[in-house]
């Protein structure tokens, strides 16, 4: 039918989410993109927009994708603070793993690239980071712990869980990253006793 979009909006938005996941913003060019979705220059421009638009959908959809899971980790932290937490990193660990996906982590790449970025995918890609530092704030908040100490640990969990997104990217191991969630579960579990003593 005259008109009628030759391609899957789906696949083309994971095909140019997974090139941009890999090179990264700056180093991923139109004729890249082109290449991966199989679509010409005219066609990206027309369906998808100029390569900040895309990139700004890619790294929503990576968001979205990745928010719900993270979400349905923490969704126990009420009764089982230790838990959520852990299977937040879980989500982490999980996807480092996947041998079908690259390595890292589209958002904390944006966020170290954000000099080199627009201003508008720039505060974009901070956002994407506030959301999972607000995410987690909320859970610990549910699974009681006081609001200082709230703030400061969905601080740390935030960091290091970008931490190892980079340092997966440099070669460490899943022992080396798993050993690195147990440092930070074990702050957290003393945290938690103490509140509870309080």
């Amino acid at each position: 039918m005259a008109g009628k979009k030759q391609f899957d909006m789906d696949t083309v938005l994971d095909a140019a989410m997974i090139q941009f996941w890999r090179a990264g913003y700056a180093d991923t060019s139109l004729d890249d993109l082109s290449r991966v979705t199989g679509l010409n220059r005219s066609s990206i421009y027309s369906s998808l927009g100029d390569k900040d638009r895309l990139f700004l959908r890619c790294l929503d959809r990576y968001a979205a994708r990745y928010g719900d899971k993270y979400d349905a980790a923490l969704a126990c932290a009420a009764p089982e603070p230790l838990a959520a937490v852990r299977a937040f990193f879980a989500v982490t660990l999980d996807r480092i793993a996947d041998p079908g996906l690259p390595d890292g982590c589209l958002i904390a790449q944006s966020a170290m690239a954000v000099p080199v970025l627009s201003p508008a995918v720039a505060a974009h890609a901070k956002e994407a980071l506030g959301f999972q530092r607000s995410r987690l704030r909320a859970a610990l908040k549910a699974g009681r712990l006081a609001d200082q100490d709230a703030d400061a640990f969905a601080e740390h969990i935030a960091a290091v869980n970008q931490s190892l997104a980079v340092m997966s990217r440099a070669g460490a191991g899943p022992a080396q990253l798993s050993a690195i969630v147990g440092v930070t579960v074990e702050a957290l579990s003393h945290a938690l006793g103490a509140a509870g003593r309080a």
